[in-house]
């Protein structure tokens, strides 16, 4: 790889572009720039409408000869908002020491710029290469990853595996990568009554007691108790609201709202039904929202190559896991094997996000052994 300061540059300049969910412009331009110099046929569109759309897209592809493989990278170029208190401007970035500092250096920019510095070392002729990026992963994600897959079906251009650069390492860079996730719903609950004055409860109807006996009854399932690859399924009560600023009245509604993270014991659409059956029985109404399934890709060549390529440039072996919160790697499974290593998360959605450089130097070499062998 050229100079070791060449993946720092790259990163800065990702994370001078001010980028919040949903990102547009500016920082898909810095990409397109760095991308199109080293031979990819670069396409950016948007998708979607209000409230969850536009979004910007960028699907890039450098052609190898006819009949070689074909991997992708596969990340988002938005961040979280900010927030108040950074020691520097956030989009100014600082390297400070050994760190590189801003928003999105960990999530996922400076990943991004591993993937570029480590592009720029394979050939050609090794075979096809694609970036698969996203403005909205952060945010709703229904006009983003979604988008360009459909975009990467239309053409047929499948590829063979997908890397996604999320920040799955935990103390150090390369102790974990993700085979796979649980999969999650978020479920919005109402039950109506009919409100009136406490002293006459005879002509009120008050909902409370209803939702809290539901709440009890979903509160009180084992989904189940986890299986090899995933710890178990979790129901967790995450909103309570009546919104009563009355103390003689009986309130006329009740709302709540809960989260499932779930295995691949479980679809959506089963835990969403059993939901809904419950909130039903309790006099309620129950809106689910599915926001992926569960899945894993098995052990096998695709995560030996990880593998192997982490501990050649680190000389540790990244344990495999299913552990977090979901990642656009929930679509691209249904398009190829998908695996997810990253920098270290620690500082991720943090104010003073910081990445040593060090790191994105490592992540580099990395990123290239893995194409490098996923191609051969």
């Amino acid at each position: 790889m050229g100079s070791s300061s060449d993946v720092v540059e790259l990163a800065e300049r990702l994370i001078a572009c001010p980028s919040v969910t949903p990102a547009a412009g500016l920082a898909f331009d810095a990409l397109e720039a760095m991308l199109m110099p080293l031979g990819f046929a670069v396409t950016r569109f948007h998708a979607g409408e209000p409230p969850d759309g536009p979004v910007e897209n960028l699907l890039a592809m450098r052609q190898g000869p006819a009949g070689s493989g074909h991997f992708a990278f596969a990340g988002h170029l938005d961040v979280v908002p900010p927030g108040e208190g950074w020691t520097t401007a956030p989009f100014a970035p600082s390297r400070r020491g050994e760190l590189l500092y801003g928003r999105g250096a960990v999530d996922m920019k400076g990943a991004i710029a591993a993937m570029v510095a480590a592009v720029a070392e394979v050939p050609t002729e090794a075979g096809t290469l694609s970036f698969v990026i996203t403005g909205d992963e952060e945010g709703p994600a229904r006009f983003g990853t979604v988008a360009l897959i459909e975009r990467m079906r239309e053409s047929g251009a499948i590829p063979d595996f997908c890397l996604v650069g999320e920040p799955t390492s935990v103390n150090r860079l390369g102790d974990m990568a993700k085979i796979g996730r649980r999969g999650s719903v978020n479920v919005w609950l109402t039950v109506a009554g009919r409100e009136g004055h406490v002293a006459y409860p005879h002509l009120a109807d008050n909902p409370v007691p209803r939702l809290v006996a539901m709440l009890a009854e979903l509160e009180a399932i084992e989904l189940d108790d986890g299986t090899d690859w995933f710890q178990p399924s979790n129901l967790e009560i995450t909103d309570l609201a009546v919104g009563n600023p009355a103390t003689n009245v009986i309130p006329a509604e009740a709302r709540a709202r809960l989260s499932i993270r779930f295995n691949d014991r479980h679809t959506g659409a089963e835990l969403a039904a059993r939901v809904s059956e419950i909130a039903e029985r309790h006099g309620g109404t129950a809106r689910p929202v599915i926001s992926g399934e569960a899945f894993v890709t098995p052990p096998g060549a695709f995560s030996a190559l990880v593998i192997a390529a982490v501990a050649a440039e680190t000389g540790l072996e990244p344990e495999l896991s299913t552990t977090g919160g979901t990642s656009d790697a929930r679509f691209l499974k249904d398009l190829c094997p998908v695996i997810e290593f990253g920098l270290p998360n620690a500082t991720m959605h943090k104010r003073d996000e910081a990445v040593a450089i060090a790191d994105l130097t490592t992540l580099a070499r990395i990123y290239r052994r893995v194409a490098l062998s996923a191609l051969a």
